[in-house]
């Protein structure tokens, strides 16, 4: 939905560009239905939104000025790469990026389109990083302050922190 919302589903900040706001939602409110479906957290609501395919138009109720209202959203498209992520297979520039995953972690991800990072397409529930607030559209800049460009390079910064005697790996997100 292109929000960000950070105590029950309130939502602190909008994107400028995300469907969002388009459709008027703005900071302040409190999202509380998805299609008629009770959003009791933020994590409730990224998991809802994640279920619906991209374009689809949902309804969603939002408490402001303490009042109900419900709007349509038009759910965007997630940026799409010109390459496959496995890096070594070429596809056409007009065809998407084939997923990869880093199923360790519970996420599926995509090349950004402008080749720095990782963007988020699905996240697994019941995985640790749906726990630490991870969402699809977040894009992973960074493992460890050490540039991410492609799965690989996620995978190398967490065998080093293994290594290293380190549990955790600090990523920076593009949100």
């Amino acid at each position: 939905l292109g929000l960000k919302s950070n105590s029950g589903a309130l939502v602190s900040s909008a994107q400028d560009d995300g469907p969002g706001k388009k459709a008027g939602i703005t900071a302040g409110d409190v999202i509380t239905q998805v299609d008629g479906k009770d959003v009791a957290s933020p994590k409730e609501l990224a998991r809802l939104i994640g279920a619906y395919s991209p374009g689809k138009s949902v309804d969603v109720t939002v408490w402001r000025d303490g009042k109900s209202q419900t709007v349509k959203v038009d759910l965007g498209k997630l940026p799409i790469s010109d390459k496959q992520a496995s890096g070594d297979q070429q596809q056409q520039p007009s065809a998407p990026a084939k997923p990869d995953t880093l199923a360790d972690l519970g996420l599926t991800v995509t090349k950004s389109e402008n080749g720095k990072g990782l963007v988020v397409t699905d996240v697994d529930p019941d995985s640790a990083a749906a726990d630490r607030g991870i969402q699809p559209g977040d894009v992973i800049t960074a493992v460890n302050s050490a540039e991410v460009n492609g799965t690989d390079d996620v995978t190398k910064a967490m065998a080093d922190a293994v290594k290293s005697g380190r549990k955790a790996v600090l990523m920076q997100i593009t949100r």
